[in-house]
């Protein structure tokens, strides 16, 4: 018998009596993030279909880095528009932080609702 084989696109690396296949994974160094951990979940529990695809293609870790990278900037870019909406200024920081935190705490909360509605639940 044959050390190494290929069939279907996957080589395969005789291992005593068995064919095991010789997957060489592209090491990713880019975080999945909180966003990317749900987005995982999500995926897991609700598409398992494309969750497989992903991990069989050896692209779930960099498709779930980039649901994370857009789920922040997307967050960003919401939070300061409702900033603005709402007048929570740099000067209100100043002036009253106690009311700062929570309208920005409001901010947040809601901003997040928003993006995991949108982004991560999808």
């Amino acid at each position: 018998m044959k050390d190494r084989r290929r069939e279907n696109g996957i080589d395969y690396v005789l291992v005593g009596d068995y064919y095991i296949p010789d997957w060489n994974l592209p090491e990713e160094e880019r975080r999945i993030g909180k966003y990317g951990c749900m987005h995982r979940e999500y995926l897991k529990e609700n598409n398992p279909m494309l969750y497989n695809d992903l991990i069989l293609s050896c692209q779930l870790w960099t498709y779930l880095a980039d649901a994370n990278e857009q789920a922040q900037s997307r967050l960003q870019v919401i939070i300061k528009q409702m900033q603005e909406a709402e007048s929570v200024t740099e000067k209100m920081k100043e002036d009253n932080q106690w009311e700062w935190i929570q309208r920005m705490n409001s901010i947040h909360n809601r901003v997040e609702e928003i993006v995991l509605d949108e982004l991560i639940y999808r």
